[in-house]
């Protein structure tokens, strides 16, 4: 996911609060950026501290390629597919079961269940990344029958005991298409409930705005960035958003070629390759968890299926950049966008 900041430089003189901003590169595999207005760098490392502490945590339970002592996490429960339950954190059980909410609302076009499939695209992309002139395509057969280990039903979930359990030993679990955005926002939440009041936090890009920028109520400025790749181009749009969240997802990220042909990280469950319709999704509402996962949702739908379904949401806006370059946009994205 990818969206950029638009950053002002830091108050002077004696105007009050000042703009503070940290960056982390250690969580989710991608950087953090936390900015904030404070009265002073030491309140501003307060928040930052707590901020970065929580959303170390999610990254830790939500891992699926590394183990933590101490720790059952999402790549513990993998490694136990098809063998036993795992005991896990609460906030395990939270995600699986969100992200189950959105496979059904979506008609399953989020699935964190599709692990054996991605797993499959992470292996030839990164291969094809490390030597492009070897770079392939896995073979159909190989993805079919990976696909046949895909139902999200057979991750079984036992709340009184607090175990997760994969009834499929052949399948696994990739809470990419979710996770950034779900911890973002919990890490939001705790943030505000802790007396953050006004401050951005983008993990990858899955940016999450908190009240106002200034006391004034001025809004903040978030940029959609250009999909097109190979260079610097100007933001598509600037929006001006408070408490609220925007999540874009792009064929730009994490990609590989083929004979010429550029294959992204979104994967159609229904053909078992990248979505082909669009070069970036946007998706604005007051959630990052829950835009997160409908950027991607929608990604695997075409457009007017896509349109419809973010319309039929309460508070949803969305944004497409169309594969021959056109735009769409839900009914009132256009109201956030601003003014020249």
């Amino acid at each position: 996911m990818s969206v950029l900041l638009l950053l002002n430089t830091a108050a002077c003189g004696m105007r009050k609060p000042v703009r503070y901003e940290a960056t982390f590169l250690q969580l989710f595999d991608t950087k953090t950026t936390i900015i904030a207005y404070t009265n002073d760098k030491e309140e501003f490392a307060a928040h930052s501290r707590l901020i970065y502490d929580t959303l170390s945590e999610y990254h830790q339970l939500y891992d699926i390629y590394n183990s933590y002592e101490g720790i059952n996490n999402l790549k513990t429960v993998n490694d136990n597919a098809g063998r036993a339950p795992v005991k896990v954190d609460r906030r395990i059980i939270d995600l699986l079961k969100f992200s189950k909410q959105w496979h059904d609302k979506t008609d399953g076009k989020v699935n964190v269940a599709y692990g054996a499939v991605l797993r499959i695209w992470h292996d030839y992309r990164q291969r094809g990344m490390n030597d492009p002139d070897s770079a392939e395509l896995p073979p159909v057969d190989m993805l079919a029958e990976a696909a046949r280990h895909t139902d999200i039903n057979r991750i079984i979930i036992n709340e009184a005991e607090s175990t997760v359990y994969l009834a499929d030993p052949e399948m696994s679990i990739d809470v990419g298409a979710i996770a950034k955005g779900y911890a973002t926002e919990q890490a939001s939440r705790i943030a505000m409930e802790a007396g953050f009041t006004s401050g951005l936090i983008s993990v990858g890009g899955n940016v999450r705005a908190i009240g106002s920028k200034n006391a004034q109520g001025h809004p903040w400025n978030v940029g959609i960035q250009n999909p097109e790749t190979g260079e610097k181009l100007p933001d598509l749009h600037i929006l001006d958003i408070m408490d609220a969240s925007l999540v874009t997802s792009g064929i730009y990220e994490r990609y590989y070629t083929v004979d010429g042909i550029d294959y992204h990280h979104i994967i159609d469950p229904d053909t078992l390759f990248p979505s082909t319709d669009y070069k970036s999704v946007s998706i604005l509402c007051r959630d990052s968890g829950m835009a997160d996962a409908l950027s991607t949702a929608v990604f695997n739908m075409d457009i007017d299926q896509a349109v419809e379904f973010i319309e039929g949401l309460p508070e949803v806006e969305g944004f497409w950049v169309l594969k021959n370059g056109g735009f769409r946009y839900t009914s009132h994205f256009e109201d956030y966008i601003r003014e020249p």
